[in-house]
């Protein structure tokens, strides 16, 4: 009889024995992962006796059918056991030592497998940024096209500026109320790449039906239905990344779905210019263009490796370390994963247990651990829609023409919007893993308040002034630059990695939901908000927003950086109380000492105590054992 995950009783009678033995109490601290108040980050396998281990690893092997690797699975197991310790394992030869020195200094360096997957699939981000501009445009033209005029003045102005409102925010409470909470099922059933493949249909066929639509209610049909596609997409999209790539890398990697978002954004502009010209079907031809990237993640998806994680969770052991061995550059290192997040997935599952889909979605607000990861998920996906940025990627050419320009020239600052929201995405790819998530929020939440309200004081400017278009496009460029590698890049990659295994896809789905339906109700608001508030009261009540945002993720966001999946979950044990008092009582004391007082000797205590050290420290580490070892050679390829 199997216990969670197929555990054999031999094997779960192994864990228990081992954890009443002198020598594992010994070693290893055993830590209550819904009430962490030592805020102890533990390894599952530190502390077992060899023997015990190697024992439990055969266990493993015979069960999954996963004979034929045993020799890695145990030399796996006993570099997962004290990862930098791998120099003195006298079981492992120089080939292997030498992959597992070039995972720390050079961890870059990673198999094809594992960027075409990343890459292909955040190419499916682009239809979200593509679309968003393309309505952009065609919210020029298509009210008219219509017969549902917006403009000041217009008959029915006030009526026609809440359908209008409501056609673009479409997409968004489709995702909100449907596609979002489909990926679950979806995802049970079809696996990652299946939800994906079914997501990029919906992208591809109903972005085409916008472009043919002949009439508004037909459009706003299209649009809901487009954000099925979207919301699944973008619930699953972030979750198969961070799935798939190690811990080291994962922000850079992940946060490929922003970068392609923002690439989307820019080509959106760029199409919009492309067909400035079209006459009446310009608004179509803007609108049916985001079909572009989803046909490579049609085409592609299968041929990417499915998420090992998946697998582990549907008991396919032997299918996950198929998946591992083409995502990661040494047979070891795909033997050393594939224990250690099954090792991790067994304290996991003693506090989750088993669960149907209504169930897991109450278990987010029930179980301490998943609450506060929904917590912490909820605050980075409503901060980027209290930040503003949308009300600019949905409006912009809108903002420039109130501003005075024309609708050529409206383009054309709307396209330098884009590409530096574009251009400004890169440094996140290193910063998101070295500085951390919540330091890149932290720092340009403040930043984007400043140039938000600046970007709304200029419409102070008379509007025949030359500074006066000038001075508004600048501070939107600023604010765009500043958000680009922070609250861009960290939201989705952030939701992606806090959830447990288990609840994954329902959390994402949460984080996605809460993330787009504020988008949509943005979307549906901004236009009656800046006739009841004029422009430069939106744009100083996005500016407040962002402050309010700032001291949400100071008090409620810990840090994920440089983690495993499944050692989030002792992050996530931590109360929610231990964390704000200490970013409250020690982080910002020491930040105000250190940095306003420019004191140097001042120290900060740790929050989180580590089993094993992040990846800087493991350099160091590395380098150093490096350093003493004379018979060090990278041994040449044959």
């Amino acid at each position: 009889m199997s216990g969670a995950l197929g555990y054999s009783e031999k094997e779960q009678a192994n864990v228990n024995e081992n954890k009443d033995s002198d020598d594992f109490e010994a070693q290893a601290v055993n830590v209550n992962l819904n009430k962490n108040l030592s805020a102890k980050i533990k390894n599952p396998l530190a502390g077992i006796p060899r023997a015990t281990l190697m024992s439990q690893v055969e266990d493993f092997a015979k069960r999954t059918d996963l004979m034929d690797a045993l020799g890695l699975l145990q030399k796996g197991a006993l570099v997962a056991q004290d990862p930098p310790a791998f120099e003195d394992l006298a079981e492992l030869d120089e080939d292997e030592k030498d992959a597992l020195r070039n995972e720390v200094l050079h961890k870059w360096r990673q198999p094809f497998a594992l960027y075409f997957t990343v890459i292909l699939c955040s190419v499916g981000a682009a239809v979200q940024g593509w679309d968003q501009t393309g309505s952009n445009g065609a919210n020029l033209s298509f009210g008219d096209a219509f017969g549902i005029p917006d403009s000041p003045g217009s008959p029915n102005a006030e009526r026609n500026s809440w359908i209008v409102g409501l056609i673009n925010s479409g997409p968004y409470i489709g995702s909100a109320f449907i596609g979002c909470w489909l990926s679950d099922p979806l995802n049970n059933y079809l696996g990652r790449r299946g939800t994906i493949f079914i997501a990029g249909i919906f992208c591809l066929l109903t972005v085409l039906g916008s472009a043919v639509s002949q009439t508004w209610e037909q459009l706003l049909v299209t649009r809901l239905l487009l954000g099925i596609g979207m919301g699944a997409k973008a619930s699953t999209v972030p979750i198969y990344g961070a799935e798939n790539v190690p811990a080291s890398i994962r922000g850079g990697l992940v946060m490929c779905w922003q970068l392609w978002t923002a690439f989307g954004i820019f080509l959106g502009f760029c199409a919009n210019l492309a067909v400035y010209n079209a006459g009446d079907i310009t608004w179509r031809l803007q609108l049916g263009s985001a079909f572009i990237p989803a046909v490579p993640l049609v085409i592609g998806v299968f041929f990417c490796p499915e998420s090992p994680r998946w697998y582990i969770k549907k008991n396919r052991f032997k299918k996950a370390y198929g998946s591992l061995l083409r995502l990661r550059n040494h047979p070891l290192q795909a033997a050393r994963d594939l224990y250690y997040i099954q090792a991790q997935i067994i304290e996991e599952q003693a506090i989750i247990g088993t669960s149907n889909y209504v169930t897991r979605f109450i278990e987010l607000f029930t179980i301490p651990r998943v609450r506060r990861a929904t917590l912490a998920s909820f605050v980075v996906m409503i901060a980027q829609q209290m930040c503003g940025i949308n009300i600019i990627a949905f409006y912009s050419s809108s903002i420039f023409t109130d501003a005075g320009a024309g609708r050529l020239q409206a383009l054309f600052v709307s396209w330098g919007f884009g590409l530096v929201n574009f251009i400004f995405a890169f440094p996140a790819i290193r910063t998101i893993d070295t500085y951390g998530r919540r330091t890149l929020l932290l720092f340009t939440f403040p930043q984007m308040a400043w140039t938000l309200l600046a970007a709304g004081f200029c419409f102070f400017i008379p509007i025949e002034s030359k500074a006066h278009l000038p001075c508004i496009a600048f501070f939107i460029f600023l604010f765009a630059a500043f958000y680009s590698p922070g609250e861009g890049p960290v939201p989705f990659t952030y939701s992606a990695e806090v959830f447990p295994l288990s609840h994954r896809e329902v959390g994402m789905a949460w984080a996605v939901a809460t993330c787009l339906f504020w988008a949509a109700v943005l979307s549906v608001t901004y236009p009656r908000i800046v006739l009841a508030f004029t422009i430069v009261g939106a744009f100083g009540f996005y500016a407040a927003m962002n402050v309010c945002a700032f001291f949400m993720i100071l008090l409620f966001v810990p840090e994920t950086k440089q983690r495993t999946l499944e050692e989030l979950d002792y992050v996530f044990a931590v109360p929610t109380r231990k964390h704000a008092s200490y970013q409250v009582f020690k982080a910002t004391p020491y930040w105000f000492r250190r940095y306003v007082f420019q004191n140097k000797s001042a120290t900060l205590e740790p929050l989180y105590q580590f089993d094993t050290p992040l990846a800087d420290s493991a350099k160091e580490v590395v380098k150093e054992q490096a350093r003493r070892n004379s018979s060090y050679r990278r041994p040449s390829k044959a």
